[in-house]
């Protein structure tokens, strides 16, 4: 039996492609990285300065459809195609907001048939949400999986169910199609 012999190399030809520093380079190099800033309030200063920055640029992207600055949640053909699915189609869900509102308003005057016609209201106004959501759901799954047939898919139809839920001018980043549109 003879054994694989072993690659015992130095310098530039190492397999890890550079050579081991010397333990001087290697100290120092750590105490440049460990050390704290001289100016602790100017380098915070220069931090928030950086963060809010990025803030408006993610706020910009969000209004304009910006891909590349998209925040992370928001990134992705995945995601794009799961606005473009909800933004070219009514949802009674858009409406959610505006009309609980209204139903608790209307539910605030004491006449009897008034409270009897919101309470229908809230329930055939649930029984809509919740019928075309499963709907939505549904078709929705369906056209990621001819898509993007051996892609990550979590968590794009809960992204998208969300969606439906902001009214249209509401909603960021900003529908990039027209509702009726062929997605």
């Amino acid at each position: 039996m003879t054994a694989e012999p072993v690659d015992r190399r130095r310098g530039p030809e190492a397999p890890k492609g550079r050579p081991t520093p010397k333990r001087s380079e290697a100290e120092s190099n750590r105490r440049v990285r460990a050390t704290v800033p001289a100016d602790r309030k100017a380098a915070q200063k220069r931090a928030r300065e950086a963060r809010r920055i990025e803030l408006a640029r993610q706020r910009e992207a969000l209004a304009g459809g910006d891909e590349r600055y998209l925040p992370l949640t928001h990134r992705g053909p995945v995601r794009k195609l799961c606005r473009d699915f909800i933004d070219s189609r009514f949802h009674f869900a858009e409406w959610f907001l505006p009309l609980a509102v209204t139903i608790l308003v209307l539910s605030l005057f004491r006449n009897t048939s008034l409270q009897n016609l919101t309470l229908l209201l809230w329930l055939l106004m649930i029984v809509l949400i919740v019928g075309q959501s499963f709907f939505t759901a549904f078709r929705l799954r369906k056209l990621l999986n001819q898509r993007f047939p051996d892609q990550n898919l979590r968590g794009a139809v809960p992204y998208g169910l969300m969606r439906t839920l902001q009214m249209r001018r509401m909603r960021l980043p900003k529908p990039q199609v027209k509702r009726g549109a062929k997605v």
